[in-house]
C-alpha cells in the first residue's frame, strides 16, 4: 500500500480516479469538473466539493500536490464525430493540464483519454502532447488499456499517460 501522497482530480466527473488512488492511501485536495450534476454526484461520493469550469481557476488556488490526474475531454479526438483535435474548445483543454503541470510541477500525473488520440491528424495531435509534457519536464510513457483485463466488466480500450518527473529518475512500467 502506497500511503500519504496528494493529488488532484481534474475533469473529475464522477470520481474515477478518486476512487483509485484513495483505495491505496492517497488524497484528494481539489477536484474540478464543468458539469453540475457531474459535480453534486462527486460531492455525494466524497464530500469533497469539485471547482467548476478549469479555466476560470488559477493556479495559485490549486493546491501543491503529488499526482496530477485528468481524464480530459475525449470528444474531439474520438474517431467517432467531427475529430476537432486541439482546435475544438474540449480538445483545448489538454492546455489547462500542461497549465498547471508547469506552475505546480507534481511529481507525477496520470492522463487518460480514448485510443484516438493516438491516430488524430497522423498522429501529430499525440506527438505534440507527449514532446510538450517532456518540455515540461517529464518522462512520459504510455500505453492502451483495455478495462475487462483489470477486472472491470465492460470492454473499452483506453489510452492512459502516465509522466514522472525527470529529476526523480523512474523507470515505469505498465502493469
Amino acid at each position: 500500500m502506497i500511503n500519504n501522497f496528494t493529488f488532484i482530480d481534474l475533469f473529475s466527473g464522477i470520481g474515477g480516479f478518486h476512487s483509485g488512488l484513495s483505495k491505496i492511501g492517497g488524497k484528494c485536495v481539489f477536484a474540478s469538473d464543468i458539469l453540475p450534476i457531474a459535480r453534486e454526484t462527486y460531492y455525494q461520493n466524497y464530500k469533497i466539493q469539485p471547482f467548476g469550469d478549469i479555466t476560470k481557476i488559477k493556479n495559485s488556488s490549486i493546491p501543491n500536490h503529488d499526482i496530477l490526474c485528468a481524464g480530459f475531454p475525449c470528444q474531439s479526438f474520438s474517431n467517432i464525430g467531427p475529430r476537432g483535435g486541439l482546435n475544438d474548445p474540449r480538445g483545448e483543454m489538454v492546455y489547462e493540464i500542461f497549465r498547471i503541470l508547469k506552475g505546480k510541477k507534481p511529481k507525477a500525473f496520470i492522463l487518460e483519454n480514448v485510443k484516438g488520440l493516438i491516430s488524430h491528424q497522423g498522429g501529430k495531435t499525440f506527438k505534440y502532447i507527449i514532446n510538450q509534457l517532456g518540455l515540461l519536464g517529464y518522462d512520459v510513457w504510455s500505453e492502451i488499456l483495455e478495462a475487462k483485463d483489470y477486472g472491470v466488466p465492460q470492454i473499452r480500450k483506453r489510452l492512459f499517460i502516465i509522466g514522472v518527473r525527470k529529476n526523480l529518475k523512474v523507470n515505469f512500467t505498465f502493469p
